[in-house]
């Protein structure tokens, strides 16, 4: 017997320079979260700088690699399937025969892209100016890892001579200055391992990982003076990355000094969640990313999912002159706080920290992610002495702390008056003055005989109250 899926998933082939990868994407939502992820290393663009023409052995290996992924795709029933082709085939001579011939033996269609669609790859790297969410200035250069490897060989002063040659010519680029960098592309986040290895940062994960820019570039100077041996070991880094990491590294230091930014943030999106997003329907994209994946596992995993909507509302009293952007993580916390009701109970505040620590949300600062994995936390009744809660406590300052502890311990008294049903939580009310917490429920009804619970206490404690009140109205 078929089951149906809840949506029809959509897939996308990205052939690059180096690499051709299939992603699976779970229906149309507005963050992408992949079903299927793989990538075939055919190194396309290889030679290119000197014959003009494509890789003849990685062709062979492409053509191979993009039939399986369609077969893959037609397999899971995907909805849509988009093939997209980026610098190699788009600079090749013999590139649009390429094209052909996967079109006419797969009985598909390639887009490929133009160079203000890519970002760093095997074969180019874009430049652009970002402002509001609007794209601006942009340039794209032949300067991709194996392209460079290509017009320097080993010679790093070749390299460098290469990178400022093209750099040069970039107009824009003080308009970097005092604002965030961000580094697309798989070769930089090899440099992303490396640097969360170096600062021994607490969280592994690469989305959103912010650096000091005068940190990066001493990294960076590390990583050149760095054995392929070395660079093997550390974590998460691809042997197959190691060999380019150099001259990426020397591309990032080159691009850091000319822009002079404020921070630089590294992101695992690219290319493809922008082709993702561009089919999109207009309301998708008008969706907040972090609070439309917190309430779509809601709907899947809550017991209750209107029930995020109505803890919002009713602890808002605690926090007086709160920020769109505080109100923002509290939100998203009061959307997820019950996705974790099945867990084990000796292991349910581990399981929700560690879960929500290293979800996909998109473009989520790490202090970010801590906060809203820390709140759940103590909704939980998890114990800061533990090794997962430092992670979260290193990122934090104590006003944020702070918050994370109300919101928190005011989740934990709110599943406790309500049982997490919804439409009880509204008979209640919650108020503070500053130096009294007033919880008034209504008078005569069993539901809210709970008088008693430690739960009062505790948040009267983290708020820093003088007095408790529960009244019966």
């Amino acid at each position: 017997m078929k089951i149906k899926r809840r949506q029809e998933p959509v897939g996308i082939i990205d052939i690059g320079s180096n690499s051709i990868r299939l992603c699976v994407y779970d229906g149309a939502a507005r963050v992408p979260v992949p079903l299927f992820n793989e990538k075939a290393v055919c190194a396309l663009g290889q030679g290119m700088g000197k014959s003009g023409m494509l890789n003849p052995e990685g062709m062979e290996q492409a053509m191979a690699a993009v039939g399986r992924f369609v077969a893959l795709s037609r397999a899971m029933e995907v909805e849509r399937l988009d093939i997209l082709a980026t610098a190699a085939v788009r600079d090749a001579a013999d590139g649009a025969d390429f094209v052909g011939q996967l079109e006419s033996r797969y009985h598909v269609e390639v887009k490929v892209l133009s160079g203000g669609q890519d970002d760093l790859g095997g074969g180019s790297l874009e430049l652009v100016t970002v402002q509001n969410g609007d794209f601006g200035d942009h340039v794209t250069m032949p300067l991709g890892v194996l392209r460079l490897a290509e017009a320097a060989g080993d010679d790093r002063a070749r390299a460098d001579e290469v990178i400022t040659k093209y750099l040069k010519k970039v107009p824009f680029l003080d308009q970097g200055q005092g604002r965030a960098l961000y580094a697309v592309g798989g070769a930089w986040r090899a440099i992303a391992r490396i640097c969360i290895s170096q600062t021994h940062h607490p969280l592994t994960v690469l989305d959103n990982f912010a650096i000091d820019p005068k940190e990066a570039l001493r990294i960076i100077d590390l990583i050149a003076g760095q054995s392929k041996k070395s660079l093997e070991k550390v974590p998460g880094v691809s042997k197959k990355r190691v060999g380019n990491l150099p001259l990426a590294a020397l591309l990032l230091d080159r691009v850091i000094r000319a822009t002079n930014p404020s921070n630089l943030v590294f992101s695992i999106y690219g290319m493809r969640e922008g082709q993702f997003y561009r089919r999109l329907p207009e309301g998708l994209r008008q969706q907040d990313p972090l609070l439309s994946v917190c309430r779509q596992m809601a709907q899947m995993n809550s017991r209750f999912p209107e029930h995020g909507d109505e803890l919002m509302a009713w602890m808002a009293p605690l926090f007086p002159g709160e920020t769109a952007h505080d109100a923002r993580l509290r939100h998203a916390a009061c959307l997820v706080s019950d996705i974790f009701w099945n867990e084990h109970p000796d292991y349910r505040a581990e399981q929700a920290f560690h879960r929500l620590l290293r979800l996909p949300f998109m473009g989520v600062p790490h202090r970010d992610r801590a906060a809203i994995a820390y709140t759940v936390y103590q909704r939980y009744q998890g114990d800061d002495d533990t090794a997962h809660a430092q992670m979260a406590i290193q990122l934090l300052d104590e006003s944020d702390l702070k918050r994370c502890r109300v919101t928190g311990i005011a989740l934990r008294l709110a599943h406790t008056l309500s049982g997490g049903a919804p439409n009880l939580l509204k008979r209640t009310r919650l108020l503070f003055d500053g130096d009294d917490v007033i919880i008034e429920v209504p008078g005569g009804n069993p539901a809210f005989a709970i008088e008693n619970d430690r739960t009062f206490d505790k948040l009267a404690k983290a708020l820093g109250c003088v007095n408790l009140v529960f009244r019966k109205v």
